[in-house]
């Protein structure tokens, strides 16, 4: 999961080596959270206008970890 969320904000930003994502522990409710840091030039592509992308990399990561009988969550800082 953590590759697929790379993999994926990698092809949006100019400087895919400064793509990171860390994973936290599953909380009380079995949420898993996946922090995506990118460089600050490149933080407005990968939040879109009005967070369209941000909500469509969302979605992709949901369906991934439903596949998976996962919850998570996708923070972009």
């Amino acid at each position: 999961m953590q590759e697929l969320l790379v993999a994926i904000a990698s092809g949006l930003v100019e400087n895919p080596e400064q793509v990171t994502a860390t994973v936290d522990e599953p909380n009380e409710e079995g949420v898993i959270v996946y922090h995506l840091h990118v460089a600050t030039d490149d933080m407005g592509r990968v939040i879109g206008k009005q967070g369209r992308i941000a909500k469509a990399i969302r979605t992709v990561m949901r369906a991934a970890a439903n596949r998976n009988n996962q919850k998570i969550a996708v923070e972009i800082d």
